[in-house]
C-alpha cells in the first residue's frame, strides 16, 4: 500500500517512516478521547473578482454549509468526525499553521474540490476542476494529474511561474498531496501550510503521506 502510494504519487519518502507514523495514527484514532465532533459548517472569505483570489481577512457573513452537498445522516456525521480527528492529529504532531482535507464531489456548478474539514484561518471551501483554475491552484493541478506538489519556499515557486492560490499572504511552505481510491484514482487532496520556509521534511512528508493512505476510508458518500 505504501509503495504505491509513493509510486501513483510520484514521492521518494523512506517507506519504514510511513508505516510507523501510520501506527501513530491507528493509535490515536482508537483512543475514544481523541474522537472530534463533526464540522458541517464554517467562515470562509469574501472572494476577489472572478473568484480569482480570497480576499484575506474578510468574512462572508454566511457561514458555508456542507449539509448543501453532502447528506445528512448518522454515517456522514461518523465520516465528519472521523477526518476532523485527523485534522487534530496532524496538529498536534507536526504543529502545521493549516491544515485541510478536501474531496471531489459533483456539484451543480460541475466537478470541485470540496473541503471537508480544517484547521487555520478560514479559506475557500471548493475549487473548479478545471484547466482555467488549474492555471493559478496548485490543489487542482494535484488533484488532476494524481501527483503531489511540495513548496518549501512559496515566494521562489512563484517567481518561477508556478501555479498557485494565494489565500494567507504569510504561508511560506506548502505541501499538497492526493487522496487515493483502491483503484489508483484520485479521489481528493490534502493541503498543509506553514509560516517557514523548508517546513516539509522527510519526517513530515512521512507522517501527511500515511494521513492520505487513511483519508479515503473515511470520505462520505
Amino acid at each position: 500500500m505504501v509503495s504505491l502510494y509513493l509510486s501513483r504519487a510520484g514521492l521518494t519518502v523512506d517507506p519504514q517512516k510511513i508505516e510507523l507514523a501510520l501506527v501513530k495514527l491507528e493509535e490515536f484514532l482508537d483512543d475514544e478521547h481523541n474522537s472530534a465532533e463533526a464540522v458541517w459548517s464554517y467562515l470562509i472569505p469574501e472572494l476577489g473578482e472572478g473568484g480569482a483570489c480570497s480576499l484575506f481577512g474578510h468574512l462572508q457573513d454566511e457561514p458555508f454549509e456542507l449539509s448543501n452537498f453532502l447528506k445528512v445522516n448518522e454515517a456522514s456525521r461518523i465520516t465528519l468526525s472521523r477526518l476532523q480527528s485527523i485534522v487534530d492529529f496532524v496538529k498536534r504532531v507536526i504543529h502545521v499553521d493549516w491544515f485541510g482535507i478536501y474531496q471531489t464531489r459533483q456539484t451543480p456548478e460541475g466537478k470541485q474540490l470540496l473541503k471537508l474539514a480544517y484547521c487555520g484561518a478560514p479559506s475557500r471551501p471548493l475549487f473548479p476542476i478545471n484547466e482555467q483554475f488549474a492555471a493559478t491552484s496548485n490543489n487542482v493541478q494535484v488533484v488532476m494529474s494524481g501527483e503531489a506538489r511540495v513548496i518549501n519556499d512559496v515566494q521562489e515557486y512563484v517567481a518561477c511561474g508556478g501555479e498557485y492560490y494565494t489565500c494567507d499572504p504569510k504561508v511560506q511552505s506548502e505541501s499538497c498531496l492526493p487522496l487515493f481510491d483502491s483503484a489508483s484514482n484520485c479521489i481528493g487532496i490534502i493541503d498543509a501550510e506553514a509560516f517557514s520556509k523548508d517546513f516539509f521534511t522527510p519526517s513530515v512528508l512521512a507522517l501527511l503521506i500515511a494521513v492520505c493512505i487513511k483519508i479515503p476510508q473515511y470520505l462520505p458518500e
